[in-house]
């Protein structure tokens, strides 16, 4: 566990997702499903996807401008930018280089890369754009993004109703002693590789006719493995996060966890044994948005008046590998 003395806070945020809302009946019809089968087995009733003409960095930058406003510093005031994405614009460069370009970089003095632990990308993204501005003071942007509807298979039920685009941003820069990000925790799997993937496309199994025909191109995952591992492993490791950060578990005001499924989140935050927090949630109406579904919740709580001065707020993030990050929020 990290505990961070520096007084880096979180000074704005912000979320972008496409205008096109797609429905139960739309996606459940190739798969097979219908909406009462989708809502009574996942919570969710729709979510966003992107345009042809839309790439994770589009979102990304829309989410990032809106965080930009909020902290109320402009682009050339930025000293670092990162992306956590599973889903880039293409394999090279960094979709932090398109968002750069996109909000009128220069590039002097700017670093801009990704990071990729999944749909904990944000909370590991988070944790290092802490140290870089705890060590070298400026402000940092941190960007959680996803569009997966790229990678759907539409005839698995077990995926393409789930999941939904989206991008979620937040500055990071100097804050006043008391308030800020307080810890961060992390841990990793790897004995759980295989239970979310997407097989084709890197070096292993590039992309050719014969994974195509296979729909290896296609995000896969074991639901059911996945949801039992969270159930088991993510509560206790938030009573030693919280204890090993001398908070009570009372102590919380608030939780914003990765959005997989309405269901095993409602399953999921109700072990945690977290009496006087709320849960904050986007995945009924967006549907699990990858790495943006921490940011993108947050925001939405930051925008609807929720998160007051003093309040503490844990983060959840998690993701294949299977990665899981933990962050405590002092607002």
């Amino acid at each position: 566990m990290t505990v961070h003395t520096a007084p880096v806070a979180i000074l704005g945020t912000g979320h972008c997702a496409p205008d096109r809302v797609v429905s139960n009946g739309e996606v459940g019809a190739a798969a097979g499903v219908d909406d009462a089968w989708i809502v009574r087995k996942t919570a969710i009733r729709e979510r966003r996807w992107a345009e042809p003409d839309q790439a994770t960095s589009d979102l990304a930058t829309g989410a990032a401008r809106q965080a930009l406003e909020a902290a109320g510093i402009t682009a050339d005031q930025l000293s670092t930018i990162v992306v956590a994405t599973s889903t880039p614009d293409q394999q090279q460069p960094a979709t932090a280089a398109f968002v750069h370009r996109n909000l009128g970089g220069t590039g002097t003095g700017v670093s801009a890369f990704d990071m990729n632990a999944v749909c904990a990308g944000f909370v590991y993204a988070l944790d290092v754009v802490h140290a870089m501005v705890a060590r070298s003071g400026g402000y940092g942007l941190v960007i959680g993004a996803d569009v997966y509807s790229r990678i759907l298979n539409p005839a698995d039920p077990r995926s393409v109703i789930l999941f939904g685009d989206g991008a979620g941003a937040a500055v990071v820069g100097p804050a006043d002693s008391g308030r800020g990000i307080r810890a961060s925790t992390f841990h990793f799997y790897s004995e759980m590789t295989d239970l979310i993937r997407v097989p084709a496309g890197g070096s292993r199994q590039p992309c050719d006719p014969a994974t195509h025909d296979a729909g290896l191109h296609y995000f896969a995952m074991d639901g059911r493995t996945a949801r039992e591992f969270g159930n088991a492993t993510v509560p206790g490791l938030v009573k030693q996060f919280l204890h090993d950060s001398a908070v009570l578990p009372s102590d919380i005001v608030h939780v914003v966890p990765h959005q997989p499924n309405g269901v095993m989140l409602d399953d999921l935050v109700s072990r945690l044994d977290l009496p006087s927090a709320t849960l904050h949630r986007s995945v009924n109406e967006y549907g699990n948005t990858g790495s943006a579904s921490v940011p993108l919740t947050l925001d939405r709580a930051a925008r609807s008046g929720a998160l007051r001065r003093g309040d503490l707020i844990l983060l959840v993030g998690l993701g294949g590998g299977v990665s899981i990050g933990l962050t405590l929020l002092e607002w």
